[in-house]
């Protein structure tokens, strides 16, 4: 995981709002682990709708999902919302990473990374990021 401290809500600017559904619980009655992850890519989509306008599609296709990590801190109850917040946390050569935390009401209750890499579509190989989609990426880690 990464040392930018994703359980502070502080570190996030983006953020989504999602609300629990009685079919997201588990038999213990906790929301269920795909459910968050579903969270999770709304949080990565919501980011991408926000900050990704005005770049040409040829920037943003073939990328793939290489790692995701997720890490439960506290289960999840119904009745109620999370709150999705989203980063960069990385920038590489070819590929990116998310950093996220979801929170119900204040307490971070999982935080999570995706690293995205960029690949040829005639190859299938990672290749470099466009300047300009690193530099926006670069924009948006957090300070410190």
């Amino acid at each position: 995981m990464s040392e930018i401290d994703l359980k502070n809500r502080a570190t996030y600017r983006t953020w989504t709002t999602d609300t629990l559904r009685y079919n997201d619980l588990d038999p213990n009655g906790h929301v269920n682990n795909v459910a968050t992850c579903m969270f999770l890519e709304d949080g990565r989509v919501s980011f991408r709708r926000q900050h990704y306008t005005g770049l040409v599609e040829d920037i943003l296709t073939g990328f793939v999902l290489a790692r995701y990590t997720i890490e439960y801190l506290r289960p999840l109850h119904f009745p109620g919302s999370v709150d999705i917040g989203t980063t960069i946390v990385r920038v590489g050569r070819s590929s990116y990473t998310f950093g996220q935390g979801v929170f119900q009401d204040e307490t971070c209750v999982a935080t999570a990374e995706a690293v995205q890499v960029r690949i040829s579509p005639d190859t299938g190989r990672s290749m470099p990021l466009d300047d300009d989609f690193n530099a926006l990426l670069q924009s948006h880690l957090p300070a410190g």
